[in-house]
């Protein structure tokens, strides 16, 4: 009898040892070794939003996130295949599997951290507000006048900020993305702006000479970052590990000091 029971928990020891086996196994395969496994990284990324990402003057995609996703793949040895969506549509096509991963200039707020998993950041930015030159806001102040009209992108930061911002503003909150809430304010359809500082130093150059008058004042900080699914870990890892490297050797402050820090780009692309 005692020898039939221990064969029993022998038996049950070796069926237990064998079913987490399995699921280690299963365990370990995640969404970088179906990365590896098609030799494809998929990014997704916003439809206009220099210098992050836009189509440039010959037609190609380009911008800082886009040179170090091409970077990423070239580590991992595949190719890169960019989805572009606007900005609303960029979390969703992550989370529908459309994506590997979404590389914008995202901010990592604690609100989006309940859908998606963050990166290490990888640049600092601040929000600014902008007005049309030679209009009645000539001032930040100006701007946070009572029935002040403020131009933001859909689903942004900045929009989730205009209580504490503008608390007595209207907001107007403009769909897509890259110069939409500039050329709210050009056209008059909204007297003030509010975007990314990098963003809005970007894409001024898009318009004449003193079209806007920028403020100069931060009216916040943030961490930029790209973003995974919850069910992503591998990648996550493998991405902030990608950071750590670029950051030590000076591969990403090379490409920020071309893409965000100076206008070096603009001859270029």
């Amino acid at each position: 009898m005692i020898s039939k029971f221990n064969a029993f928990i022998a038996s049950a020891l070796f069926v237990t040892a064998a079913g987490a086996t399995i699921g280690a196994s299963v365990a370990e395969a995640g969404t970088l070794d179906d990365i590896l496994a098609r030799g494809e990284l998929r990014v997704a990324v916003q439809t206009q939003g220099p210098p992050y990402s836009f189509m440039d003057k010959n037609g190609q995609r380009s911008g800082s996130a886009i040179a170090l996703t091409e970077l990423m793949a070239k580590e991992m040895g595949v190719k890169v295949t960019y989805l572009d969506f606007d900005w609303d549509g960029l979390i969703p096509a992550l989370l529908s599997g459309k994506a590997d991963i979404l590389a914008a200039d995202m901010t990592a707020t604690m609100s989006r951290a309940t859908k998606v998993a963050f990166t290490q950041p990888w640049i600092h930015v601040g929000s600014v507000a902008f007005a049309a030159a030679g209009s009645d806001f000539k001032t930040l102040e100006d701007c946070k006048k009572p029935g002040t009209t403020i131009g933001v992108i859909l689903g942004s930061t900045a929009e989730k900020n205009m209580p504490k911002f503008f608390p007595d503003a209207e907001v107007k909150a403009f769909k897509g993305g890259g110069t939409v809430v500039l050329d709210a304010v050009a056209s008059g359809q909204a007297q003030c702006g509010v975007n990314d500082n990098t963003a809005v130093a970007a894409q001024v150059q898009n318009y004449p000479e003193g079209t806007f008058t920028v403020f100069s004042e931060m009216l916040s900080s943030e961490p930029l970052a790209y973003a995974v699914r919850y069910d992503s870990q591998d990648l996550l890892i493998w991405t902030n590990l990608f950071i750590d490297n670029i950051t030590l050797d000076g591969r990403l402050k090379e490409n920020l000091d071309y893409w965000v820090n100076s206008n070096k780009w603009q001859a270029d692309h």
